[in-house]
């Protein structure tokens, strides 16, 4: 979507525009949405539930996340120095919890497992009366997590999930993400591969084996072939696995000239260190230098991978060194309270919590349909991405998208990034019947508000 239809749509939805040329925020009655729900809050207190992978292969994304959501408490509540709240395009939100009610929160983990991460949502939306559960750092707990809420009647902000399914064919109403995805991915990164790489590369991808893998191995073949390249081989590999020395081993001996690493978290560090004690990045095959890319960085993954990440390139939704106003007042908010830049996991969460918080306070009302209303196609801008829409079809997020590569000369162990170029909205928005997001049979169904 171009930038002057974004501009059009927002005239054309508000009949007006502010100075800045962003939508006013839509202002809801509560009293249209009256109705009982779920877990609705009578008190002078609301009950969020941060659901984050506190052990297991992402605990250090996870611990990033809650990081980020105690912040966010804090601001919503009026205390610190307001972070992203001041530079947020909707002033709805005033520092006095939502809606008046002081924001309480509970936490549960996740252990990057569907099933545990699907019985702590229920304990906090059953035990604890969590009125929104957010978090996460798979794709595959999303999707379970995501389909609770649907049947709870709770709204799920996803949390750090970037397969094509979360808003391709496991959509639901309930649920919306901020975060980029594998298609965004490949069609920011295709170009800068072909431009530093070439056209005529052999491809060997190792593919984390649950849905984030397969939907990120698709859309990154998908966009490579189409410039030229050739996938010789895809092989599956264990979220649990830790030494990835054997599936590093068919690679030397095949005639691929690029490693792709579609790995995450934990299993990224190993899987890349690995493939630099073989001795990969030292190859020539084919008459060109061995390359490897990993499609989805973050700034703990370059930590935990030290220098081996020097020259790599990848994507990634946001990061600290930003320079807009939104992005540098998170990272002094975070940093000041934490000692560290943060992540693009707490970058997320944070932004999610407050996007929730927003839309409640512009609904007038906690009730999910009131909130799914008040999130659809909402425009909005000065939370680090640039203008972004949260589209009303897939409730994806569309935004710029950043291709980073692994400094050569880092500063710091947080200075490991640097960012290659910023990829226009335009350039990674796609229809929602996409294939790659389910088809003309993908749909998000209707909200369910619960009780």
């Amino acid at each position: 979507m171009s930038n002057s239809e974004i501009s059009r749509r927002r005239v054309l939805k508000t009949g007006a525009a502010t100075g800045a040329g962003l939508a006013l925020p839509t202002i809801f009655t509560g009293a249209a949405w009256s109705a009982g729900f779920t877990n609705e809050p009578t008190g002078s207190t609301v009950t969020l539930g941060f659901n984050v992978p506190q052990s297991g292969p992402y605990a250090d994304e996870g611990a990033d996340e809650l990081r980020a959501y105690e912040l966010a408490v804090e601001h919503l509540n009026g205390g610190g120095d307001g972070g992203m709240m001041s530079t947020f395009s909707s002033k709805a939100l005033q520092g006095n919890g939502i809606l008046g009610k002081k924001v309480e929160y509970v936490t549960g983990d996740t252990q990057t497992k569907s099933d545990a991460a699907r019985a702590s949502a229920r304990s906090m939306i059953e035990k604890d009366g969590a009125v929104m559960i957010t978090g996460g750092s798979s794709s595959g707990v999303a999707v379970a997590v995501q389909a609770l809420c649907q049947e709870a009647g709770i709204i799920f902000m996803a949390g750090l999930t970037h397969s094509n399914d979360t808003t391709g064919k496991d959509r639901k109403a309930n649920g919306f993400r901020h975060f980029f995805n594998s298609y965004m991915s490949g069609a920011a990164l295709a170009p800068i591969l072909a431009k530093n790489y070439g056209t005529d590369r052999k491809a060997y991808h190792l593919t984390a084996d649950y849905n984030w893998g397969y939907t990120t191995e698709e859309a990154v073949r998908s966009s490579t072939e189409a410039m030229g390249w050739e996938t010789v081989n895809t092989v599956l590999t264990p979220l649990t696995q830790t030494d990835f020395s054997a599936y590093i081993t068919p690679v030397l001996q095949s005639d691929a000239d690029v490693l792709v690493l579609n790995h995450y978290g934990g299993n990224m560090v190993n899987s890349l260190t690995n493939a630099v004690q073989f001795g990969l990045r030292d190859r020539v095959v084919n008459g060109k230098n061995f390359e490897i890319v990993v499609p989805l960085y973050s700034r703990l993954m370059a930590k935990g991978a030290g220098a081996n990440v020097k020259g790599i390139f990848g994507s990634t939704n946001w990061h600290w060194s930003l320079q807009d106003a939104g992005s540098q007042a998170f990272v002094r908010s975070f940093g000041t309270k934490y000692g560290f830049p943060p992540s693009q996991a707490a970058h997320t969460c944070y932004v999610q919590a407050l996007l929730y918080a927003d839309a409640v306070e512009r609904a007038g009302s906690f009730n999910p349909c009131a909130v799914d209303e008040a999130l659809s196609d909402f425009e909005f801008d000065g939370m680090g991405n640039g203008p972004t829409l949260y589209r009303a079809a897939d409730h994806q997020c569309f935004k710029d998208v950043l291709v980073v590569r692994g400094k050569e000369n880092p500063t710091s162990e947080f200075d490991l990034l640097e960012i290659v170029e910023v990829t226009p909205v335009e350039q990674v928005t796609y229809a929602p019947d996409h294939p790659q997001f389910g088809g003309a049979e993908a749909t998000l169904g209707t909200c369910n508000p619960g009780a």
